[in-house]
């Protein structure tokens, strides 16, 4: 048995398939952790859903904020943007199955023995794990529920940018998605600064990333956090964080890591842009 966690693939399911048969991968045998955006710029997005939702308990998918917005249009609460390749799954007329199938998805995974938390963006400075937990428990019972609605026409924006125990209603739960599924930068105070996307060191000065940021840098007792979403800054195993969004989507790769041997096993291939950067 092996557990291998697998960064951002966005549509580009003959990159999976290929990365897979590299791994030499048994559905019997092994598990596979998704760090999210399934789908979305990539041609295949529909594949990729109906394949990863058939494996059933033997994957392990938190929600990114592509797979957000693909609920979103769904849900009649939002428009699809330039450069979206969502169509094919919407008009599928399995749609409806794999829309409640992804809403069913959480925000956080946290596997104790592995000592590892599977997000898609990070965790914010201001959280510990267990609050970081409580507030991915919340919105994921919205989502699953009546409430779903609602939220999906409240989700877009990026107000408020800091975390507070005192928020409540929309504006709580937008914070609490906006951390898990956009965030790369913050300040020294832990407000979000969700507009800057490149790499380290492209940043406004005062903004660092969130795995630097005061409170989560020195923060080991979560273990490691595995997240993708950052393309940018691509590759990164060091204690406490492994950024596994190595650009497939861009011509790239697509990256595994084994998480559960001794040392951790990176597998990797190359893959054929989807997208050119200028696009997305």
């Amino acid at each position: 048995m092996a557990i291998y966690a697998i960064g951002d693939i966005q549509g580009c399911y003959r990159s999976l398939r290929a990365l897979l048969e590299q791994l030499r991968y048994s559905p019997q045998r092994d598990e596979l952790w998704f760090t999210g955006d399934l789908v979305n710029r990539g041609p295949d997005s529909l594949a990729t859903l109906r394949f990863v939702r058939d494996l059933g308990e033997r994957a392990t998918v938190v929600l990114g904020n592509h797979d957000l917005h693909l609920l979103a249009v769904w849900s009649g609460h939002a428009r699809l943007k330039r450069g979206d390749s969502l169509s094919q799954v919407l008009d599928a007329p399995d749609c409806d199955e794999l829309m409640h199938w992804l809403r069913g998805r959480p925000l956080l995974h946290h596997d104790a023995e592995l000592g590892a938390v599977l997000t898609h963006a990070g965790l914010l400075p201001a959280w510990d794990l267990a609050t970081a937990s409580a507030c991915a428990t919340e919105v994921e019972q919205v989502l699953r529920g009546e409430a779903f609605p609602t939220l999906m026409a409240k989700l877009y924006g990026n107000e408020p940018d800091q975390w507070s125990e005192d928020l409540t209603g929309h504006e709580r739960q937008r914070l609490i998605v906006n951390a898990f599924t956009r965030m790369r930068y913050c300040d020294a105070h832990g407000r979000l600064a969700l507009r800057h996307k490149g790499a380290p060191g492209s940043q406004p000065e005062g903004l660092m990333p969130w795995f630097e940021a005061p409170g989560r840098a020195h923060r080991r007792e979560d273990g490691t956090i595995v997240f993708g979403h950052w393309s940018t800054l691509g590759y990164v195993d060091r204690p406490g964080i492994l950024a596994l969004d190595t650009g497939c989507l861009w011509g790239g790769q697509l990256t595994a890591v084994r998480l559960d041997g001794p040392q951790r096993e990176r597998h990797s291939l190359p893959c054929e842009a989807a997208m050119r950067p200028q696009a997305g």
